[in-house]
């Protein structure tokens, strides 16, 4: 199990397992944000403090990103897909340093071709 939180601690994430690898997506809202990111079933994450969030929906609202309304750090996100609700993801960069260092970390072309760079 891992345990994270944003800057303030407001938000706390709690996560079963390591993630063994993280994305890095260069689509127009991840490049900005600095994100790294992973995808566990949501049955296996929980987030204390979630109120404290500030839901983020852009471009073609298929996702809610989440964000800390005191401190502002991207927690993670959530589907708005019909169906969706297996889908999230969280981002490793609200957890110890070493979690980020000791898995490969993936690069996502989200600005264009949806493919991974590193394949």
């Amino acid at each position: 199990m891992i345990e994270g939180s944003c800057h303030c601690g407001a938000v706390r994430i709690e996560v079963d397992e390591a993630p063994t690898a993280v994305t890095d997506c260069n689509c127009s809202i991840c490049r900005r944000l600095g994100g790294l990111w992973f995808y566990p079933h949501p049955l296996q994450v929980r987030i204390e403090g979630e109120g404290a969030t500030v839901p983020y929906v852009q471009g073609d609202r298929t996702l809610a990103l989440h964000h800390c309304e005191a401190c502002g750090c991207t927690t993670h996100w959530r589907s708005l897909e019909p169906g969706g609700g297996e889908r999230m993801g969280v981002n490793a960069r609200m957890f110890n340093p070493q979690v980020v260092a000791a898995v490969k970390v993936r690069r996502l072309d989200g600005a264009d071709t949806w493919t991974y760079l590193d394949e």
